[in-house]
């Protein structure tokens, strides 16, 4: 039997399986986690050599604290383990699979993971917020005002270039890369969302639309902070509960179209297999009114 070490042989594993993978983004998260988490356990160990103690140190201290990343290391050494049993690296069972065996060693997930719902603002209380929010001066303000108009995450308005933005046309099409579900997600511009963008001044060099002080992309810190010295208990990924609660309580638009505008995954197979189109004019139509909505006390 050749030897090859942990850290080889996960390299191997991505390298073999990366290009299947949705995106870059998945590819980068497998080797930050990896190189965080179990690199510096058994990272140099042979492959081997890898056992339920190693397992059992890379994940304990993290269990509970960071309970949905420890589930994707485990399964990461695990995926990583068994490519090793069929390449001939190690033999025996795998040390990391969970059923019939960490099972028995760490609390479910289910029973040590906790459900944070994103703080969001009252509907009522949107217009005084955005008021407030437009006297403020920064980037990171109008990333803030953007993200509410947009209904998007704040990850990807910080990341947003002025190549995605037409202007003419009034379309942000983000691409499939920069999306959670790893699919290109066409977002209609209010006039409120075009002006803001028309007013910002632009980098000579670098592309983002939102930048930082220095250049560069903003800190994903940078939208949260500004909520916090407007003393708001919320949180920027919050609005984006805001706005659903806005379209099923105040509007008649079908949850269809609001799902689509926040680039939700449907479970419902059905569901998902008679959507056609991205629905994109009755969208803007939406944004329009959400836009108006949250502007509607002053102007």
């Amino acid at each position: 039997m050749s030897e090859k070490t942990f850290e080889q042989a996960a390299t191997a594993y991505i390298e073999a399986h990366g290009d299947t993978w949705k995106n870059a983004k998945h590819r980068a998260q497998w080797e930050a986690t990896l190189k965080t988490y179990a690199y510096p356990i058994m990272g140099k160990l042979h492959v081997r050599d890898v056992g339920q103690e190693q397992v059992l140190k890379v994940l304990e201290p993290i269990w509970k604290s960071k309970n949905e990343t420890a589930s994707r290391v485990r399964g990461r050494i695990e995926s990583v383990l068994d490519w090793a049993t069929v390449r001939k690296y190690r033999t025996g069972e795998n040390p990391a699979r969970w059923k019939g065996h960490l099972d028995h060693l760490l609390a479910a997930p289910s029973k040590v993971k906790k459900v944070e719902h994103h703080r969001a603002l009252p509907i009522d209380e949107m217009a005084a917020f955005m008021k407030e929010l437009r006297q403020r001066e920064g980037m990171a303000a109008r990333a803030l005002e953007f993200t509410i108009l947009t209904a998007a995450r704040s990850g990807e308005v910080r990341g947003a270039s002025w190549s995605e933005m037409d202007l003419e046309v009034g379309v942000w099409t983000v691409p499939a890369e920069r999306m959670k579900a790893g699919k290109e997600h066409r977002v209609p511009l209010s006039a409120a969302a075009l002006k803001l963008l028309k007013a910002l001044p632009r980098l000579e060099k670098g592309e983002h639309v939102f930048y930082a002080p220095r250049g560069g992309q903003l800190s994903d810190m940078s939208l949260t902070a500004v909520m916090r010295r407007m003393e708001v208990d919320a949180v920027p990924h919050g609005f984006r509960s805001t706005f659903r609660d806005w379209v099923g309580e105040r509007t008649q638009y079908p949850r269809e179209l609001a799902e689509q505008a926040l680039a939700h995954v449907l479970d419902n197979k059905v569901e998902a297999a008679y959507r056609r189109g991205d629905g994109l004019e009755k969208r803007r139509q939406m944004m329009t009114e959400w836009a108006k909505f949250c502007t509607l006390k002053f102007g």
